[in-house]
């Protein structure tokens, strides 16, 4: 991490009398020029900010932007010391960005002080096709929010581009989440995993003062940033996207391959890749490097990972002659049985359940000694309705048990742990090799009976695009609560949810419930041409309901849709295919009848 950037809000309101900005003296009582030498002082690069408009993207007002005083303004940066500059895109006069982003390229080569362009302007007029010259990295997306479904949205958007990245030419999905506190470790993990794949710049967006030390274990990883920064410059690719579990692949300057499975989901998954889809040369053995594990072994060819909801695994492979000395490739797993891909594992009380256990030898060396054990919750029992024992595992083979999970009547509503344990002995290891996999299982509470409004159910689950998904308000992009009265096309919603495209809730209905009734539309004030979303509900595995596309200047639209036996409802927003931005979904006055 080398340079220290300052974002917005730095500067007086106003130019001074010669046109210059002013540091504002409170927050900056020595200037920024000191900044900047302090920065310096520590090894380090400073970075500044400013727009390609007449004012920045504060909600405040702004502060002067850059838009007609770039050469002015390139100078004063030069003379300060600046290394970096981000160059944002508010309240820029429908003035051609090309025009504006070329113009401050040039008033900052004039300088002739080396200073790393910023393109922020979001992706909107396709910077990846005609900035490879104008500057040095370029936003692909919006701005990016701390929770899952906002990190997803913006990682596959940049996927899609990595023909356009280069050295010296990147791709930039915004900022890192890490540490802020709106994901969990394991997100976090992910996160920097496919931030570090799809070489994308590193920026840390977390109060290095207040995160956690699991915080500092992600961003110092070194073997993980190794593979980010590798001199080759290439972009991570996609080679195989199956619902959700995708393969991303980057070569590295040596002839190793980085590989990162990511499980999208909220439902765990099995996942394997194998060198020849790497295009790794034929080899005898290959060489595995767990970069979060910090662990080395050896498998034949595949490589394959057991991800929990949101998880991911990244390696680094190389073909190797000397495999035999590393222990092999080892997966363990457990999966309950579910509704539908993708769907939470939910137990009725009083029934039965089948989970099933695996252990899976990617290596070419067999372990031996193989034994299963499937603990439950208190009162629950766990029965093996096939064998939990294997005497040898050869090499390339698996081993499955399955299980019947029973749940007493009395079992109260909540997640409760499923954890599998296996032992072994591997040719590599003294000792019993102990390796566990947490699973879960889901009780819900009771099914709903009665006409009512959605928005008074507890959900099982939620994502949103921006923000919390709201109820009875219209979403507010930050804190739950913080949306205003929902409106569409001048009629005023005192129930139903407000969300923000890509959007999905969950209610568990356990077969009572019958209809589901909306309107639905974008919120009023958040009408801009680029809003673009389409309405679906789903019973169980089938969409029963789909809008088709919804745009802010569409009349509100009634929705009707039949969730007859359905044990789960799921009420699903996407983008439209057009990114997220302007998104505001309403579902107003939504009920369920059941």
């Amino acid at each position: 991490y080398e340079y220290v950037n300052i974002d917005d809000c730095w500067a007086l309101p106003e130019r001074n009398a010669e046109g210059d900005l002013v540091p504002h003296p409170t927050r900056f009582p020595n200037g920024i020029k000191a900044v900047a030498d302090y920065v310096h002082g520590k090894g380090l690069k400073f970075g500044i900010y400013t727009s390609a408009g007449v004012k920045t993207c504060n909600k405040d007002g702004g502060f002067p932007g850059g838009l007609g005083h770039e050469e002015q303004d390139a100078k004063l940066f030069a003379s300060w010391g600046v290394d970096y500059l981000k160059y944002d895109n508010c309240n820029n006069q429908n003035v051609d960005a090309k025009l504006r982003y070329t113009k401050m390229r040039d008033a900052l080569n004039a300088t002739g002080r080396k200073i790393v362009f910023s393109l922020c302007e979001w992706g909107q007029n396709k910077p990846w096709e005609w900035a490879k010259d104008v500057g040095h990295l370029w936003r692909t997306t919006g701005d990016i929010s701390d929770n899952w479904n906002s990190m997803v949205s913006i990682a596959k958007r940049n996927m899609e581009l990595a023909d356009y990245a280069g050295p010296g030419h990147w791709n930039d999905p915004d900022m890192l989440e890490v540490g802020n506190g709106g994901m969990t470790d394991l997100e976090y993990r992910s996160h920097f995993s496919l931030w570090s794949i799809m070489a994308a710049p590193l920026l840390i967006g977390a109060d290095l003062r207040k995160v956690t030390p699991e915080t500092f274990e992600i961003l110092e990883n070194r073997e993980v940033i190794a593979v980010n920064q590798d001199k080759l410059g290439t972009q991570g690719k996609v080679i195989r996207n199956q619902g959700g579990n995708y393969v991303l692949v980057k070569p590295l300057s040596n002839g190793d391959k980085a590989v990162l499975l990511f499980n999208e989901n909220d439902s765990a998954a099995n996942m394997s890749v194998t060198a020849t889809e790497l295009g790794l040369a034929k080899a005898g053995g290959y060489k595995v490097r767990d970069l979060w594990t910090k662990t080395t072994t050896h498998s034949a060819n595949e490589i394959s990972a057991a991800l929990p909801p949101h998880g991911s695994a990244m390696f680094r492979i190389s073909a190797a002659n000397d495999w035999f000395l590393y222990p092999p490739a080892i997966t363990t797993a457990a999966d309950g049985a579910v509704l539908y891909p993708g769907a939470l594992p939910i137990v009725q009380p009083g029934k039965s359940v089948t989970y099933t256990t695996s252990v899976t030898n990617t290596g070419r060396l067999p372990i031996v000694l193989v034994q299963a054990t499937l603990n439950v919750p208190q009162g629950w029992t766990a029965k093996a309705t096939t064998s939990s024992f294997k005497a040898i595992l050869p090499g390339q083979k698996s081993f499955r048990t399955t299980w019947q999970v029973n749940v007493p009547a009395t079992a109260q509503a909540g997640r409760f742990p499923i954890n599998a344990n296996f032992t072994f002995h591997s040719p590599h290891e003294n000792n019993p090799v102990t390796r566990q996999y947490a699973a879960e299982a889901l009780v819900p509470g009771a099914a709903p009976k009665g006409d009512l409004y959605v928005s008074d159910l507890k959900w099982l689950r939620s994502a949103n695009g921006h923000g919390p998904v709201e109820i009875d308000t219209t979403n507010g992009e930050a804190k739950q609560g913080d949306g205003g009265p929902i409106k569409i096309r001048g009629q005023v919603f005192a129930k139903g949810l407000g969300t923000h495209a890509p959007a999905h809730i969950e209610y568990y209905t356990g077969g009572n419930c019958s209809k589901v009734t909306a309107t639905i539309g974008i919120q009023d004030n958040k009408v801009n041409p680029l809003s673009l979303v389409t309405y679906e509900v789903w019973a169980d595995a089938k969409k029963v309901f789909d809008s088709g596309p919804v745009t802010g200047t569409d009349p509100a639209k009634s929705l009707e849709a039949n969730v007859s036996g359905a044990t789960v409802t799921r009420l699903i927003v996407t983008d439209g295919g057009n990114g997220k931005s302007y998104d505001h979904a309403n579902w107003g006055d939504l009920k369920i009848t059941c």
